[in-house]
């Protein structure tokens, strides 16, 4: 057995374990049906797909190799996982953009057409090499990940580069509206640092976190190709992985109303836990 193939393994049966405790959370409880809490959920779904995914190409790979099914359980399941990042990060922007409407009814109606949109890409996108945008008849064009072609990874960048600048302008509004309290409270020194700092902190850590655990890879997979080692591959397509393994840990573990479930639920007196509804950008 290949070891780094039992890594991705171990690293596939974590994440699902993590992620399905998010899912059963989220759905199982109706108090979290709030836009922010489906879209978690939704992230929280593709990553359990994603963890299951590296769980079956293990046994795919040893037991029954084919390289489609291999992409099958690994391209839409992390294609989802990324997609759902930019959903999330966009949906934070129009929260805080719109902050005044956000909770209407007309918010719940966009955040459905955002799911409908992020998966039905994501199976778009996850498919396409399965169904003959690969480089099976032209090698010289595969990336790192055969049949994969360079430009499927280069897709990375420009979701990279979208969260980059929605991130930007959030800072933007983050900094103005702790402005505007600050002035309104007449503690402009105090209170416009301290909430304009944590804004900021915070997507800092989301963006660093994405960027940190894709971009080895993204970059590997444009600067080599599949003649290449397979054990640098493998050597920045695991902290890839660890990206799903992290993201319930940001967006969902840390959320206070999380929290207060998950240790009711360990207490084993599970109720409904009140609770106001919290947007993206307070998660």
């Amino acid at each position: 057995l290949n070891p780094w193939d039992v890594v991705l393994c171990v690293s596939g049966t974590v994440i699902s374990c993590e992620n399905a405790v998010v899912v059963v959370v989220i759905f199982y409880a109706p108090a979290f049906r709030a836009p922010a809490f489906l879209l978690i959920g939704s992230l929280a779904t593709a990553d359990l797909l994603a963890g299951l995914g590296l769980i079956l190409r293990f046994a795919f790979v040893y037991f029954s190799p084919s390289e489609a099914v291999s992409l099958l359980t690994a391209a839409p399941p992390f294609t989802a996982s990324v997609s759902s990042l930019l959903t999330i990060t966009i949906d934070r922007y129009l929260s805080l953009y719109n902050a005044l409407t956000y909770y209407s009814a007309r918010t719940v109606t966009r955040t459905y057409i955002m799911l409908i949109l992020t998966w039905g890409a994501s199976l778009c996108l996850g498919l396409l090499p399965v169904v003959g945008w690969n480089c099976l008849k032209e090698p010289s064009t595969c990336s790192v990940v055969k049949p994969l072609t360079k430009n499927h990874l280069s897709s990375f960048f420009a979701v990279l580069a979208a969260m980059l600048q929605l991130s930007v302008q959030i800072c933007k509004i983050i900094r103005r509206h702790a402005h505007q309290i600050a002035i309104q409270r007449h503690f402009l020194a105090g209170s416009h640092y301290v909430t304009t700092r944590k804004g900021v902190a915070t997507l800092a850590v989301i963006l660093g976190t994405f960027a940190s655990c894709w971009l080895p890879f993204a970059v590997y997979g444009l600067l080599g190709d599949y003649s290449y080692p397979a054990l640098y591959t493998y050597a920045t397509l695991l902290p890839a992985t660890y990206n799903s393994m992290i993201n319930p840990i940001i967006y969902a573990f840390r959320n206070p109303e999380i929290q207060k479930v998950l240790w009711a639920v360990c207490c084993g007196c599970f109720s409904t836990v009140p609770f106001r509804s919290r947007s993206p950008s307070d998660v």
